[in-house]
């Protein structure tokens, strides 16, 4: 037998440091966010925007990927609140029931860059055909990353050739290296572009109207103010100038290497 002492468990040992949890640290202050632009008060672009939304001709569709939906540089949220007819869908295919606009197959164009295997013609080109008197014409364009907005036009067009061309911008061009939304004589750089001719959604969308609608010049002018100052005012916080994405270059070539491959499988399809 064993006496009660010995059956007894023996008692825990503790310190203070066991007993005593880690004080959790406060939650940080959200910052102060902007009822009209929602944007942080100190980027704040209200007295840039105009005092109403622009009125056009074009409806503006904006085919965005969900990543890009939370990224804090986007444009198309300061887009839409500069245009009236202006509309975000955010999915990474287009397909029927995500747009009842598109849904009716609209006279629309899509601007992205060409393709060996899906050529397009600039704006300029494109307009005797496209022109539209009765306000229905409209603008597609995707919104996410170069990588992210290929996947989306190729998983997209299917249902797009039904009723929309592919359009380009003026000075697309492989060959050149892309610029950044920020002056070009500063060294501060938001956010770069691969090549010549492509840039941000908003001066993509601005560009485009210049050509489309009747009034293009001064709209495009409203919106690349609006984008200069939100530029501008981004740029006021940043500790030091962001160099470009070292890998832009790798997946340049990559692009490259792909689009041939897709160019070599049309020809052999065709022959």
């Amino acid at each position: 037998m064993t006496s009660d002492a010995e059956t007894e468990n023996p008692p825990i040992q503790t310190t203070a440091e066991s007993e005593s949890e880690p004080e959790a640290e406060p939650p940080q202050p959200r910052r102060p966010i902007c009822s009209k632009c929602c944007r942080p008060n100190r980027v704040c672009l209200c007295e840039t925007l105009p005092a109403q939304p622009i009125p056009t001709k074009t409806h503006i569709v904006i085919i965005q990927h969900p990543h890009e939906a939370q990224h804090k540089l986007s444009t198309v949220p300061v887009l839409t609140k500069c245009l009236l007819n202006s509309t975000t869908v955010v999915t990474r295919r287009l397909r029927p029931g995500f747009s009842p606009l598109l849904d009716q197959s609209p006279p629309a164009v899509y601007l992205f860059p060409p393709t060996p295997s899906s050529p397009a013609v600039t704006l300029s080109q494109s307009q005797p055909q496209n022109d539209n008197d009765d306000g229905n014409a409209v603008l597609i364009v995707f919104d996410a990353t170069w990588k992210h907005a290929r996947e989306m036009v190729r998983a997209s067009e299917e249902y797009l050739s039904r009723f929309a061309s592919r359009v380009c911008l003026e000075g697309y061009d492989e060959s050149v290296g892309g610029r950044s939304i920020y002056d070009s004589d500063s060294e501060l750089i938001l956010r770069k572009e691969p090549c010549g001719g492509c840039v941000s959604t908003m001066e993509a969308v601005a560009r485009a109207l210049r050509v489309i609608e009747p009034n293009g010049l001064y709209i495009e002018a409203q919106l690349l103010r609006v984008l200069r100052d939100m530029v501008r005012l981004q740029a006021l916080y940043l500790t030091k100038p962001i160099k470009p994405r070292p890998k832009l270059e790798k997946r340049k070539k990559a692009m490259q290497i792909e689009e041939k491959s897709e160019s070599e499988e049309l020809l052999d399809f065709k022959s």
